[in-house]
């Protein structure tokens, strides 16, 4: 390796690369276990590893220079370095403790056992050099580089709140660029620029570089095209096909873990503080310590474009979780559907998605509607022509009617498909918490409101006659064990109903005039509502359906039989507008009940179901398993 010069063409003949890309090739960062044994005893005399991080720290004092001046040795040099210490430490984590690494970066001439001063990569300053597509590759492998380093939380059960890594990256030095570092990766994100051309990553200096370094521009531009290419021999364009903005998906993986480590003893997560704290670039400047101000507009339409993965809804739910700045600037835009949208789309197709991203998506809606405007406002915003809805052509829309629609389906799907409890109080909290605005819905929307509540209806009496057959047959030591299934499940169903007439009855209660389609539904499936009236559970809220149901009746039979359609829906305007409002109940204490469940459960299942808040860092490193950056 070394002794001679290669060229790109080359490259496909290499036994070296058929060897690293075959179907018996070694990993790279595979090494038999005496091999390994012996580097680890080894090393911390023989230092190999920490001359290593001093090349890479020598070649880092002249990056700035080399940036403004554009000139790429420097930073070619120190990628290269930055690389080999990223394969070793992907080694060393997976092999040793974290006091064992720290040894791997120590070196004195001394007898075995004895170590002198840790060399620190200090990481930080280069995740923050300037941005120009010849620091590309060095601005990528930094940030994986410390994913690489947190990923001891991979290979612990426990969560790690006192280890030298997390002490090294929130105390001392690393605590002062915490912000800086936040900034830079969310600036990543929002400019979601593509890898350069392999040939513009390293380019020949024409005007007297000088033959080795063209021939070793050329090699290490040939290098970069089999790591971005997926080796060679596939076919090309593959990799950037999947994954075009490699820095953009790292840094924000990156953010996600950072913004996620939980608080050490003495001290909070600095870089969750720096997520609830960063201001918009308008805004006043805070003396908030780990605060800063970020251009809010090119984040939200970074969030908007980009939230077909998970990492993107993830960094939503968190924006809009823990930081009430951005939550209002979100809720005060006007072109809502551009963010409403995506995340509708992501649960119309739930069968595709995996839960966590479903339980996302799902909660962002349940924050979204904990707002009165915003609940308002969705159904002023008129769509045409939703190519990715596909149970039925919608020509023209409502995105509130659309939202209902979505959720509506979640709950169908989950009932029969999933069966996750927790998925289906989410949607139903979402629907109640919007009740009380909803506004002209579509017909499509409001007869899928009254076949859900159908469906439920068929659901609950088959499990009431289930329960009743056991009752009366034959008690047995094994039937007996069953009974309390059938309790638990009426028990559920009926909690799930009710919530149902909660949300039908404050929208009749608060906003009965504007919803005629929704009264036209009712009015055609008024039998569902016949058994529960005298049920003791349902008393209370049937009161109002019940004055609605007999009131628009009675008009109905006065106009005669036989009536059009067209003909009914002119009735019940016009009865919407002759119904006294005093005789209907507003029943807003149960609204804001279902608020409080809903927000409760959101917590809940971040926590219990999810793993949104405080085990996102092994979410996310799930993903950088896959992509190869971590082996386990």
């Amino acid at each position: 390796m070394g002794a001679n010069t290669s060229q790109l063409s080359e490259l496909s003949e290499s036994q070296s690369i058929r060897t690293l890309i075959g179907p018996d090739a070694t990993p790279v960062t595979v090494v038999p276990h005496t091999h390994i044994h012996s580097e680890f005893q080894n090393n911390p005399r023989s230092g190999n590893f920490g001359a290593l991080v001093r090349v890479f720290l020598s070649r880092t004092k002249e990056l700035k220079i080399s940036t403004e001046c554009q000139d790429q040795l420097f930073i070619w040099q120190a990628h290269n370095a930055l690389f080999l210490v990223r394969c070793l430490l992907k080694v060393f984590i997976r092999e040793m403790s974290e006091e064992e690494l720290h040894l791997q970066f120590s070196y004195q001439e001394r007898a075995p056992g004895t170590y002198g001063i840790t060399h620190k990569l200090n990481l930080f300053h280069y995740c923050t050099v300037i941005h120009f597509d010849i620091t590309y590759n060095i601005l990528f492998e930094a940030v994986t580089t410390l994913l690489v380093l947190l990923s001891y939380q991979l290979f612990h059960k426990e969560v790690l709140r006192e280890g030298l890594i997390y002490g090294y990256l929130t105390r001392g030095r690393c605590l002062s660029l915490t912000s800086r570092l936040v900034k830079t990766l969310l600036y990543n994100f929002i400019r979601q620029e593509k890898c350069p051309p392999a040939a513009h990553v390293l380019q020949t200096q024409s005007d007297g570089g000088g033959l080795l370094y063209g021939l070793a521009s050329g090699v290490a531009s040939g290098l970069w095209s089999v790591f971005t290419l997926g080796g060679v021999g596939s076919r090309p364009g593959v990799e950037q096909d999947q994954n075009p903005l490699p820095l953009s998906s790292q840094s924000l993986l990156l953010l996600l873990v950072l913004a996620n480590l939980t608080d050490g003893a003495d001290c909070p997560n600095p870089y969750r503080q720096a997520f609830v704290c960063v201001l918009n670039s308008s805004s006043i400047p805070s003396p908030q310590p780990h605060t800063f101000q970020i251009n809010f507009n090119s984040l939200y339409t970074a969030l908007y474009e980009q939230q077909k993965s998970d990492q993107v809804t993830l960094l939503l739910y968190t924006l809009l979780h823990q930081n009430s700045n951005m939550r209002t600037y979100i809720l005060s835009r006007t072109d809502m559907e551009n963010l409403v949208l995506p995340i509708l789309e992501i649960l119309y197709h739930v069968e595709e998605r995996n839960s966590h991203h479903v339980y996302m998506a799902l909660i962002i809606l349940l924050i979204l509607t904990e707002d009165d405007t915003f609940n308002r406002s969705i159904h002023e915003v008129m769509l045409k022509n939703i190519s990715w809805y596909t149970e039925r052509v919608l020509t023209e829309i409502s995105l509130g009617s659309l939202l209902i629609l979505v959720v509506i389906r979640t709950i169908q799907f989950n009932m029969t498909r999933t069966r996750d409890k927790y998925l289906h109080t989410n949607c139903l909290a979402a629907l109640a918490n919007m009740s009380a605005q909803f506004r002209n819905l579509h017909q499509y929307a409001a007869q899928r409101i009254i076949s859900l509540f159908a469906l439920l209806s068929k659901k609950h009496n088959k499990v009431l006659e289930q329960a009743t057959q056991s009752l009366h047959g034959p008690l047995g030591a094994d039937d007996r064990s069953v009974l309390p299934d059938y309790a638990q499940d009426l028990n559920v169903i009926e909690e799930v109903i009710r919530m149902m007439l909660e949300i039908i009855n404050s929208c009749l209660s608060n906003s009965l005039h504007h919803n005629p389609n929704l009264l036209y539904a009712l009015l055609y499936k008024r039998e569902l509502f016949e058994q529960f009236r005298s049920h003791p559970s349902f008393q209370d809220i049937m009161q109002n359906l019940d004055t609605v149901i007999g009131f628009f009746s009675q008009r109905l039979e006065q106009a005669g039989s036989d009536l059009s359609v067209e003909r009914v829906q002119e009735v019940i305007k016009k009865g919407a507008a002759a119904l006294p409002k005093e005789r209907l109940k507003v029943s807003t204490g149960k609204q804001i009940l279902l608020r409080r469940t809903g927000l409760i459960i959101h917590q809940l299942t971040a926590s219990h179901n999810c793993h949104l808040c405080t085990h996102t860092s092994g979410v996310t490193m799930v993903k950088m398993i896959n992509k190869g950056f971590i082996n386990k």
